[in-house]
């Protein structure tokens, strides 16, 4: 399918090939009719684009201290290829659509297949054939009001939104900043809802459009027009002034204590200045406001992603009531949006609607961005050829490879590690939003891209499947792999729960070679030090990891994916029974109180005992780890071992092992492909030991 994207370190705005996004339970798949360009998001994402990385490092300081922190823990280099390929990553552009419904998740309630659906938001309702949306995030459209009309909603209800926080009544006064499409239309809601509104710009053309599309206007010339609405509040100035301007001078939101009256309110909606004089706010004391996007529910991963609803009685008005409310003003035709639209664009043309804006012109509104008219079939995989064509078969290789997902860890680390292995036949690859996974085929020369993870597993020319998704898909897609005869790389966690772990065993014997990713027992420095060890009599483990707090917004607080014990922590448990040379018979498990019933504690420990009583014990700690993520201190008889952070190893003070930070990765697909040209694994016993041991301490945890 066509999809608009822009890299995020920089270049033009280009139309891509990519497949087709998946949907998870309670997202809704839509074929895209229309959607709208957000000029003023746009500029703002372009610069910062296309902006020096001093300057994106100003901008963002937030993520430049994530950066540095990250740099603390796991090096350098390892970082520094991090942010080389976040740079390199193409991000999806466009969050005001709409379009038909072509599937809809089990979780999803009131939207059918056919229903015409309002969509909206960034990452999801993009300039795209296809969109995977969250159900919260789309809306029925009502008879009467077209496509086109209605990928207005997300757009119009920035401008909803910022109203509603304005707080005013039938017959206030209303200063919209800003003439362009959000102004506009706030303009509009504003006049709908019986206020009296009228808009301000320092652009006359803005100003002209506006007033020829009967949106009362003004040309902002400072303290002339201050004096007009002065005289038409009838001395009182405005009871509401909306912001809807963007740019960096601190003018723009100086300017508006002279417009408002006495306790008025302001409503932040663009991206502007903020160096504040206080003195004028203070003396009228105005009430200064910043719109969050759309409404209550935007950002929170509870409303959007799981589908989890906020009650009416305590919340009216969320993101998704706001776009409804929008479109029962379009059916009204309460609200007018069609006479917007200065510009249309086909979808394999989109860039040069985006070319338009980079001109500077301010000639320009709405951008609607149009769609083939005649339902498509759902495009299943993309290639430079045909896909799966008996001329790009690779002899049925054991060792050709489907990729199935495309993030940060699966392209920077996983992939590399699989190429120095000597895995060089990458027949396709698939991802949940398909721009990674197309962006990854390019650099990595796999043949193909595919629509759907099933695409890939069912694949004749594919022996081993990666499976490097979301926690909570692998347990079920590593099971359809092994039924389908193929060996499988599986990310860990190989489970989330009893009833998942028994889903893979029961597959285990149709499949080939499994291999979980747990890649420290290959590193040098466990290696060293188990040679190193005694073998006679118990062994004790103490293994300290500083992982660092993450914001509450973190996927691994997503409570689907299993939480920090589940999902990192089993890594630590396979380490430490590498080392002891067995697999543990018991596990007890301690946590704080944060969380506890969802497994979302990140401070617990793990205690596991072994056959000849051998011993360990993890502390897993939310502390930052800049003197070292990882501290393992082992005691043998008189013999003690400790490895420092994977970059050092020593034995009673002895260095056996040093060098740069080597965790294994590489080690562990090569094993796998010796393991699987053996027909062969010495390993999978252990994986799946390791995966019940994990299981075992978050039972004992909630116990």
């Amino acid at each position: 399918m066509k999809q608009v994207v822009q890299q995020i370190g920089g270049g033009p705005v280009r139309v891509i090939d990519v497949p087709s996004p998946q949907i998870g339970p309670s997202e809704v798949l839509v074929r895209t009719e229309a959607s709208i360009v957000s000029s003023g998001t746009k500029r703002a994402i372009t610069s910062l684009a296309q902006s020096s990385l001093l300057a994106k490092a100003r901008a963002r300081p937030d993520l430049m201290r994530k950066v540095i922190s990250r740099a603390k823990v796991e090096g350098v280099r390892s970082t520094v290829n991090m942010v080389r390929g976040r740079l390199a990553e193409d991000l999806p552009l466009g969050y005001s659509a709409a379009g038909r419904v072509i599937s809809v998740g089990e979780f999803v309630d009131g939207i059918r297949v056919g229903d015409l659906v309002a969509t909206g938001g960034a990452g999801w309702a993009n300039h795209a054939e296809f969109q995977a949306v969250p159900g919260r995030l789309c809306s029925v459209v009502p008879p009467g009001v077209s496509a086109e009309e209605a990928a207005f909603s997300t757009i119009a209800s920035i401008a909803l939104h910022a109203f509603r926080l304005a707080n005013v009544e039938v017959g206030s006064k209303v200063v919209v900043q800003g003439a362009g499409l959000l102004g506009q239309l706030a303009v509009r809601i504003a006049s709908a809802a019986g206020a009296d509104a009228l808009a301000i710009d320092i652009s006359q053309n803005a100003v002209d459009g506006a007033t020829s599309r009967g949106i009362p206007s003004l040309t902002d010339d400072g303290a002339a027009t201050t004096n007009e609405i002065l005289s038409w509040t009838r001395g009182r100035g405005a009871d509401a002034v909306l912001v809807c301007a963007a740019g960096s001078s601190d003018e723009i939101v100086g300017r508006v204590p002279e417009l408002c009256r006495d306790r008025a309110n302001v409503v932040v909606v663009g991206d502007v200045g903020l160096g504040l004089n206080r003195t004028p706010f203070y003396q009228k004391e105005l009430t200064l406001t910043f719109a969050r996007s759309y409404g209550p529910g935007r950002y929170q991963r509870e409303y959007e992603e799981w589908g989890v609803d906020l009650p009416v009685g305590h919340v009216r008005w969320t993101e998704g009531r706001n776009l409804e409310a929008i479109l029962d003003l379009l059916q009204r035709e309460a609200l007018t949006v069609s006479d917007l639209i200065t510009h249309r664009f086909s979808i394999e043309s989109a860039d040069e609607a985006y070319a338009m804006i980079d001109q500077g012109s301010d000639t320009y509104v709405a951008i609607a961005i149009e769609y083939p008219s005649t339902p498509q079939a759902l495009p299943v995989s993309n290639s430079a050829s045909s896909s799966f064509d008996a001329q790009n078969v690779s002899n049925h290789s054991p060792l050709a490879v489907g990729w199935l997902g495309a993030g940060n860890f699966s392209k920077g680390t996983l992939l590399p590690a699989f190429q120095s292995a000597g895995f060089d036949d990458f027949i396709a690859i698939a991802s949940t939003r398909g721009v990674s996974a197309a962006q990854m085929a390019t650099a990595s020369n796999f043949k193909s891209t595919a629509a759907k993870n099933s695409d890939i597993i069912h694949d004749p020319q594919i022996g081993t499947v990666v499976i490097a998704t979301q926690h909570d898909t692998h347990s079920q897609l590593v099971a359809q792999a092994l039924r389908a005869g193929k060996n499988v790389w599986c990310e860990k966690p190989l489970a989330l729960s009893e009833e998942e772990m028994l889903r893979v065993m029961e597959a285990l014997p149709s499949g080939g070679i499994l291999a979980v990713g747990f890649n420290r027992r290959f590193s040098p420095a466990v290696k060293s030090v188990a040679r190193a060890l005694p073998r006679a009599g118990s062994i004790s483990i103490t293994y300290r990891v500083a992982a660092g707090a993450i914001p509450d917004d973190h996927w691994y607080n997503d409570r689907r994916q299993g939480g920090r014990l589940l999902g990192e922590a089993c890594h630590f448990v396979d380490t430490a029974s590498a080392i002891i040379g067995d697999n543990p018979v018991e596990v007890t498990a301690i946590g704080g109180e944060r969380n506890r019933a969802t497994l979302l504690d990140d401070n617990f420990s793990i205690t596991l005992r072994y056959p000849n009583g051998s011993l360990a014990t993890i502390l897993y700690s939310s502390a930052s780890g800049r003197w070292g993520k990882e501290y393992v201190e082992i005691l043998a008889g008189d013999t003690r071992a400790v490895i420092d952070d994977f970059r050092s190893a020593k034995v009673n003070s002895r260095t056996v092992w040093k060098g740069s930070q080597d965790k294994g990765h590489q080690a562990a697909v090569r094993a796998f492909k010796e393991d699987i040209l053996r027909g062969s694994s010495e390993t999978t016993e252990a994986s799946l030991s390791t995966s019940w041991a994990t299981l075992a301490a978050a039972a004992s945890l909630l116990s």
